[in-house]
């Protein structure tokens, strides 16, 4: 098959036919540098974002603070939100790598090719994070996999793929984060001509941008600028705290406003069957506390309802025991490590800020607990179970 004949004149790129002084060395340390740092601040929040969703903690997180994972996961959001337009600058000013003669020599070649192999994963693996991380704040799945599953495997990934690549690359990034931004020592040959923007104003342009999308997607843990959260726009029909599934969304309507509604409360033989009334009728405590969900919004709340504990004791329960909890969707469940179980602040709410629960929010009765992340703060409950 013959080559088209437009095809045949347009030109093969070179390292060399990228002559913008702004694609440097100098340019792109400085960027990775805030990249790495947030790569790590995402990493270790996800870490343990995926690690208090478990169902069976080798080592129970604490109870306190209560907005420990409000804190944690907010930071999540904002590093991986970051570090979007830091990645897009990055990739552009290193984009000419892409284009290097492949050596001829056989153990050139194979350094090459497991730098450049490495580099391939490191960006395929960041993209991968990035793009499904923000996908996941504005709720848009376009795929059929498990995203926290999938989030939390490529992770390992990207960051063992970025220790490679600063350990090959730290020589050069001491050397030019140690030297002035224009410095020319570790520019290409060919990176001559001057860009639209001095190299501090490239820089400034993405501390910007950065700071732009960061306020845009995190402004929702803010009740006063969550018209700002254009990234991450949430239904606050409910009142002030933001609904990810709502009552029809999760197919419990019927059930949930039903008559015959019962929370079933059962430790071994033991059980105890209570209508709302009868829940409404046992000792009623007020915790205010925040619901912090995975996609980094937060807000706190008033709740009142009864305590965990005392409901526990209504079936024998001993302390120190896990206690699963389950919905009326279903499936969907949560384990209550033992100190969760136990601690007075975790309730099975009626109410929030005073009012009774709204069906989206979780009426008849929900899980509300200190430091827990929002998808286990099960609403809709049916079953309350402890675990031997």
């Amino acid at each position: 098959m013959r080559t088209p004949p437009v095809l045949r004149r347009l030109p093969i790129p070179t390292e060399d036919s990228f002559t913008s002084r702004l694609r440097s060395a100098a340019v792109t340390a400085r960027v990775g540098l805030w990249l790495g740092v947030c790569f790590a601040v995402a990493f270790v929040t996800g870490v343990l974002s995926h690690y208090a969703q478990l169902d069976h903690q080798p080592v129970p997180l604490p109870t306190r603070p209560v907005w420990g994972y409000q804190v944690t996961q907010g930071l999540h959001v904002v590093a991986g939100t970051a570090a979007v337009p830091l990645l897009l600058v990055k990739l552009w000013t290193v984009f000419p790598r892409l284009f290097q003669a492949v050596p001829r020599r056989a153990g050139e070649l194979v350094r090459a090719v497991l730098e450049r192999g490495s580099i391939a994963v490191l960006v395929a693996a960041a993209v991968f994070e990035l793009a499904t991380g923000v996908a996941n704040v504005a709720q848009w799945y376009v795929w059929d996999f498990s995203f926290r599953s999938a989030h939390y495997a490529v992770a390992w990934v990207a960051t063992g793929a970025l220790l490679l690549h600063v350990a090959v690359k730290l020589p050069v990034v001491r050397a030019v984060l140690t030297a002035d931004v224009d410095d020319t020592t570790h520019d290409r040959p060919g990176a001559v001509r001057p860009g639209p923007l001095t190299r501090r104003g490239l820089l400034r342009v993405t501390w910007l941008a950065a700071g732009v999308v960061t306020v845009a997607a995190a402004a929702g843990t803010v009740p006063a600028l969550r018209r700002l959260a254009v990234l991450a726009p949430r239904d606050l029909a409910g009142g002030g705290i933001p609904i990810n599934r709502t009552a029809r969304e999760a197919g419990v309507v019927g059930a949930a406003a039903a008559e015959s509604y019962r929370c079933v409360v059962t430790a071994g033989s033991r059980q105890v069957v209570l209508s709302r009334q009868q829940l409404l009728a046992l000792p009623q405590r007020t915790a205010t506390l925040p619901i912090a969900c995975v996609e980094g919004w937060s807000a706190s709340g008033s709740w009142t309802g009864v305590r965990m504990r005392d409901l526990l004791d209504l079936v024998g329960a001993p302390a120190g025991k896990e206690v699963r909890v389950s919905s009326l969707q279903s499936p969907h469940d949560t384990v209550l490590p033992a100190s969760f179980a136990d601690d007075p602040k975790t309730l099975l709410a009626l109410a929030l800020d005073g009012d009774p629960l709204s069906l989206d929010h979780g009426f008849p009765a929900r899980l509300i607990a200190p430091d827990r992340p929002g998808v286990e703060q099960v609403k809709w409950v049916a079953r309350i179970e402890v675990l031997s």
